[in-house]
C-alpha cells in the first residue's frame, strides 16, 4: 500500500488525465499551469510522487508509472509518515520471522544488519524507530543473554 496526500492525488490524477493525450510525457510547464499550487508545493509534490515510484521525470517530461499497489489517500504528510511506518513495520516483521529460529529469537546485530542493508534499506533512525514501535506494541521484546542481545517475537501476527 502506498499512502499519498490529497494534493499528491490531485496531481497524480491530472498527470494520468493529460497522459492520455500526451503519450510521450507531459511538460513541466503544462502541468504547472493546470494545477493551482505554489511553486514550492508543486516541486514538493512531484518529488514525493517520484520517491514513491508513481511518476518519472526524464528530460523535463513527466509520466505516470504503472502501479499495482493499492493507493491510500490521507489528509496530511504526518498521516502519510504514519502509514508508511505501519507498512515498514509489517515488512520488518516479515524479515524478523524469516530470521528467527524455533526459539523465536534473533540476534540484535543480525536483525539490525538485515533491516539496514537488506530489502528495506532503512536509515539508522528509521530502523530504531521501527524496532521501538514494535516493542511498544509488544510484538517483539528485547532480551539480554550472556552471549549478547536478542529480540524475541512475542505476538503471533
Amino acid at each position: 500500500m502506498i499512502a499519498i496526500t490529497k494534493k499528491e492525488k490531485v496531481v497524480l490524477n491530472q498527470i494520468n488525465y493529460l497522459q492520455m493525450e500526451y503519450t510521450n510525457g507531459i511538460s513541466d510547464n503544462m502541468l504547472k499551469m493546470d494545477l493551482d499550487l505554489t511553486e514550492h508545493q508543486y516541486k514538493e509534490v512531484l518529488e514525493d510522487l517520484e520517491r514513491k515510484n508513481l511518476i518519472s521525470r526524464i528530460d523535463g517530461k513527466i509520466k505516470a508509472l504503472e502501479n499495482i499497489k493499492k493507493i491510500s489517500v490521507v489528509d496530511t504528510r504526518k498521516e502519510v509518515r504514519t502509514a508508511e511506518l505501519d507498512q515498514m513495520e509489517l515488512e520488518a516483521l516479515k524479515i524478523i520471522r524469516s530470521l528467527t529460529g524455533d526459539d523465536q529469537l534473533v540476534s540484535r546485530y543480525i536483525l539490525e544488519g538485515n533491516l539496514l542493508y537488506g530489502n528495506l534499506k532503512v536509515s539508522n533512525f528509521r530502523m530504531y524507530h521501527i524496532l521501538i514501535s514494535l516493542e511498544n506494541k509488544e510484538i517483539i521484546k528485547k532480551i539480554h543473554k550472556k552471549d549478547g542481545e536478542y529480540y524475541k517475537v512475542t505476538a503471533a501476527i
